[in-house]
């Protein structure tokens, strides 16, 4: 079990970027959330096996088909023990 911790930057407010995330998660079975932030980024907070993780980092690059990702930041945190994964507004 991971923690990873995940800000993306781009033209990825406004494009359904949060809920193709959450799609994303689900289908690889992590949990956590997914967030904009004011600034126009969107931030993740992800656990699950390492493998998925990375898939979904990868996923990150591209997110939905509107998405313009420019950065994609992740890096390793604390294990907060999330049950699902959710959109926080």
């Amino acid at each position: 079990m991971r923690h990873y911790n995940i800000t993306v930057k781009g033209k990825v407010q406004g494009v359904s970027y949060r809920f193709a995330t959450l799609n994303a998660a689900l289908k690889l079975h992590l949990a956590g959330y997914v967030k904009n932030m004011h600034n126009g980024d969107v931030y993740i907070e992800v656990e699950g096996s390492e493998e998925n993780i990375n898939k979904l980092i990868s996923w990150c690059y591209v997110g939905p088909p509107k998405a313009e990702v420019i950065e994609v930041h992740a890096e390793e945190s604390e294990i907060k023990e999330f049950r699902n994964f959710e959109i926080k507004k």
